[in-house]
């Protein structure tokens, strides 16, 4: 039907004759000639009708935007004065013959290039329309060469691209499963996969060697901005290789998708940095070092002064006391302060004080703040010197249990990073290492996996019986700007190891047969050296396109609600389907308004 996309067309093609298919993206009738911008997924071409040809004029009179249509013309130069420099076709246009209309088309619920801002519940109902935009059309694209790239790339490492289960078994993983029921085996069910964990191991023990799969997972979870009920992972696990090795193939195989797809050089090598010091300096394993802010602890200055906002956290086992330094934030007005103390109450933070450096030579004349009463001179004096603080600058602080300060100040410091515009470079990636292997739940009064049940640890088995709560993993998060972009470990080998873990976390001996029988059996017989990575492919398109949410790059995106506009999911099944399933549905229970 055609011979050309309207992208494609240049001077290249002038005088030749083509035939193009595509959408009508906008009408002009200028003084008694038509103008059309025809546009198909490789852009936009100018194509022009005279009325001299008088059905195929007024055809072109007749068509409105969005209507499908076939024109067949001849290549020209535009003429002197006419040529569109933003438009990669700006340079040429095609004079018309002869025209069909394909289809016509109502009016679009929305305009489709537009400046005006259209809410989100709109665009997903009406996706097939949204994705016509120019600027979601760029990011599919991104979307498509970001994953041909990194096939590209494992395959010529030698890896295998491997298929595995969508309907498996429930096994937990850190998210509720979404559950499926199975027809042919009444009361019984299946489980949506979290991601293909277990059975990549077993692929590492069946001699595959290394593996890798673009594969879809599924996670029943409160949903945000980096979050999908379903979404997509590149997932890679590889044999006979430590964390090192592994780390050198996924960095090169980053520094070359970002060169190839978008031209930015990520640097060579990656900084690594412990866990513990990503959380001691910016309250976070996932810190964005684009902004140069840093929490600096002060505990050891608070321990005695009266101020026991300060000083109780300064002397409790649990708690934190940390300064956040701000660049000429002395700026800031009582306003700016009082909203970002609001801000900080989402993280449980009971307030936020802060300290005006007027003077830096001043004394406690020099300082501005309500709190400055509360410590003697050489307390501050302190303070600023550990900080680096300069005439100028604002200090905030936070004092509370230790998990609060590190989530109120660490969002703290990004939000005022973005705000104030301090970020430093483009792109800064991280690897963060040594993860504690457990964190204790003081709710459950348990033991839980920081990554999953069958990271290995980097201490020997009866170590870890000895000392849970200090024993470090073998796992590996890669970091882009802030945003977790890939994680992964050394897996545990051995059946023994393996059964210690799941006791810790309070999996006993029948409860782990019952769910990861086929895992420890497999343990035995002749299990390599392993481990493996996971890329969250939505969320590195999304840094890559500059895109505020990974809805932006998924082609058919839930609400944050966990539900499909476009085709009115989840919905209701019928009695057939349902005593198929032998499911019996509980009638809603509707309370006496009375």
């Amino acid at each position: 039907m055609r011979t050309h996309k309207c992208g494609e067309l240049n001077k290249d093609n002038l005088g030749e004759s083509t035939a193009l298919c595509g959408w009508v993206h906008k009408r002009r009738d200028h003084g008694g000639v038509i103008f059309i911008d025809l546009r198909d997924r490789a852009g936009l071409v100018q194509v022009v009708f005279n009325p001299e040809s008088t059905d195929t004029f007024a055809i072109a009179e007749s068509v409105r935007s969005e209507y499908v249509i076939r024109v067949e013309g001849i290549v020209r130069d535009r003429l002197e004065g006419t040529v569109n420099p933003n438009m990669a076709t700006g340079e040429i246009e095609v004079l018309v013959s002869h025209i069909e209309v394909l289809n016509e088309a109502e009016t679009p619920p929305f305009p489709i290039e537009s400046d005006i801002e259209v809410n989100e519940e709109m665009r997903l109902r009406y996706r097939y329309i949204d994705l016509r935009k120019t600027s979601m059309l760029e990011k599919m694209k991104v979307r498509r060469d970001v994953t041909r790239n990194l096939r590209n790339f494992l395959d010529e490492q030698d890896f295998f691209e491997m298929e595995t289960p969508i309907l498996t078994k429930a096994t937990p993983e850190g998210a509720r499963d979404y559950i499926v029921p199975s027809r042919t085996h009444p009361n019984s069910f299946f489980a949506l996969p979290q991601s293909p964990q277990l059975y990549k191991q077993l692929l590492m023990m069946a001699g595959m060697d290394r593996y890798y799969q673009v594969v879809r997972c599924f996670r029943d979870e409160d949903l945000r901005a980096d979050r999908q009920p379903e979404f997509t992972q590149l997932d890679i696990e590889t044999s006979f290789m430590n964390e090192d090795d592994i780390m050198l193939i996924m960095e090169d195989m980053m520094r070359n998708l970002f060169k190839q797809v978008i031209d930015v050089d990520l640097g060579d090598p990656f900084p690594r940095m412990t866990h513990a010091e990503a959380m001691s300096r910016f309250g976070s394993d996932k810190p964005d070092l684009r902004i140069p802010l840093e929490l600096v602890d002060i505990a050891d200055e608070m321990k005695d002064v009266e101020f026991k906002v300060f000083s109780g956290p300064a002397n409790d086992p649990k708690g934190r006391v940390v300064a956040l330094r701000i660049p000429e934030g002395s700026k800031l007005s009582r306003k700016d302060i009082d909203g970002y103390t609001k801000y900080v109450s989402i993280y449980g933070a009971r307030g936020l004080a802060y300290i005006k450096v007027n003077d830096r030579n001043g004394g406690l004349e020099g300082l501005q703040s309500p709190i400055v009463k509360f410590a003697p001179a050489e307390v501050w004096e302190a303070v600023l010197e550990k900080t680096g603080a300069q005439t100028g600058d604002l200090i905030f602080f936070g004092a509370d249990k230790t998990n609060i300060v590190n989530e109120a100040i660490g969002a703290l410091r990004v939000k005022i990073g973005l705000d104030l515009g301090l970020l430093e470079g483009d792109w800064k990636p991280l690897w963060v290492v040594d993860f504690p292997m457990f964190e204790w739940d003081e709710k459950g009064q348990r033991w839980n996996a920081i990554h999953h049940p069958f990271t290995a640890p980097s201490c020997s088995e009866e170590e870890l019986k000895a000392n849970p709560g200090t024993a470090l993993s073998r796992a590996y998060d890669l970091v882009l700007n802030g945003t977790e972009v890939g994680g992964g470990s050394i897996r545990i080998d051995k059946t023994g190891m393996q059964s210690t873990v799941l006791g810790i976390l309070g999996i006993g001996e029948q409860e782990a047969n019952d769910k990861f029988g086929f895992l420890l059996e497999a343990l035995k017989y002749g299990c390599p050296p392993h481990g493996g990575m996971a890329y969250g492919l939505d969320r590195l398109v999304m840094l890559m396109t500059g895109s505020s949410s990974i809805r932006e790059v998924i082609a058919f995106p839930k609400t944050q609600s966990a539900a499909c506009p476009l085709v009115d999911a989840p919905a209701m099944i019928n009695e057939e389907q349902l005593k198929e399933l032998h499911i019996k549905l509980h009638k809603p229970i509707v309370k006496d308004e009375a």
